[in-house]
């Protein structure tokens, strides 16, 4: 991890994830019947309960709206979910307010150009590898991992690792 980035990633109080692309693989699959499924990561759901365990509030914020990320969001503990919000700078000026957190005490992972106006705003505005280049580009840093591929886990871990917190939560497990 680059000094800028761990710098950045030190001070996170709250990290903010998209979902389409990020914490999953981009793709929408529809059934016959009109419903939809999405298949998540289970190591980037287990990266993000050990954040929350750290003491890192963790919101999604998602254009799109769908009962699925409503129950993953419930079965990882994420205490804050906005779904059906294109507008993802209004949604994270309210959450802030909510919270009473500035701008740089967030971190947020993307992965296409709905996710800019948040990313360039935030402490941390990371990209995953298959994000859109010019999304990339504007990020503070991009995860080795694609969306869907673990590219939550290693976000999390980057901050948890900035914190001094990732050696003690994995050496739990010993």
């Amino acid at each position: 991890m680059n000094d800028d980035l761990q710098q950045r990633a030190r001070g996170i109080r709250l990290a903010i994830f998209d979902v389409d692309g990020v914490l999953t693989d981009g793709r929408l699959y529809f059934l016959t019947d009109g419903s939809e499924f999405k298949t998540f990561n289970t190591l980037d759901g287990h990266g993000i309960k050990m954040l929350i365990a750290s003491g890192v509030r963790t919101a999604i914020i998602s254009g799109r709206s769908t009962p699925v990320v409503e129950r993953r969001a419930r079965n990882l503990g994420i205490q804050h979910l906005y779904q059906g919000r294109e507008d993802k700078l209004a949604v994270l000026d309210e959450l802030l307010g909510e919270l009473g957190l500035g701008y740089e005490a967030v971190a947020y992972l993307g992965d296409d150009l709905p996710d800019l106006p948040v990313m360039r705003r935030v402490g941390l505005g990371m990209a995953v590898a298959s994000a859109d280049g010019f999304v990339r580009k504007h990020a503070h840093g991009v995860t080795q991992a694609r969306g869907g591929e673990g590219a939550a886990r290693e976000f999390c871990e980057l901050i948890m690792r900035a914190q001094g917190n990732l050696a003690a939560a994995q050496e739990a497990y010993l």
